[in-house]
Formats: C-alpha cells, sequence, structure tokens
C-alpha cells in the first residue's frame, strides 16, 4: 500500500509541474519584456530537471539524474547566451539613442 501511495504522489507532482512549465511557457511568449521572458526560460529549465529526477525516482532509474545534470548544464549555457545577447542589444540601442559608435566591452 506504501508503494502505491509513492507512485500516486509521483503521477501527481509530475502532472503539477507539467502544469507549471505549461504556465512559464505562456509567460515566455507574453513578456512582456525580454527580461522576463529570459527568466521564464531559466524556470522552464529548471522545471525540467525537477521533471526528470521524479521521473527517475518513479521508473527507478539512475540515469536519468545524469541526464538532469547535464540538462542542468545546456540549461545554464543556454540562460547564459541569451543574456548575453540581450546585454549586447540593449547596449547597442543605448549607444545609438546618444548618437554615438557601439563597441563591445565583453570583447
Amino acid at each position: 500500500m506504501s508503494e502505491q501511495i509513492k507512485q500516486t504522489a509521483l503521477v501527481i507532482a509530475m502532472i503539477v509541474i507539467a502544469v507549471m512549465i505549461l504556465f512559464s511557457f505562456i509567460r515566455t511568449l507574453i513578456g512582456p519584456r525580454i527580461a522576463d521572458r529570459i527568466v521564464a526560460i531559466n524556470m522552464i529549465g529548471t522545471q525540467v530537471i525537477l521533471l526528470i529526477c521524479i521521473l527517475a525516482v518513479y521508473l527507478k532509474e539512475d540515469g536519468l539524474v545524469d541526464m538532469a545534470i547535464i540538462y542542468a548544464m545546456f540549461s545554464f549555457l543556454a540562460v547564459v547566451f541569451f543574456t548575453r545577447i540581450y546585454i549586447g542589444a540593449y547596449n547597442q540601442r543605448v549607444i545609438e539613442k546618444e548618437g554615438g559608435d557601439f563597441h563591445d566591452d565583453y570583447d
């Protein structure tokens, strides 16, 4: 009986996280700012990692935890990449408003 309760709780947790991913995806689409979208992408990545880990417990597959760690690294790099693009675009907009030349300080 205890195992059945555990399995049911894991399924409910996965459903709740899937709904949270859907809401985060909606936040990614509606924004309103790019910074909000980057945060929403980061939230989706974190929720997917959590979903993979819960699935690993549910299926009793230790290899899925390794996949979650690899996914976490790629998710982090994606957020850094999107942030870098956002900062570059923002700096370029500010310089163009001031009428000067754009110089990327990060290179």
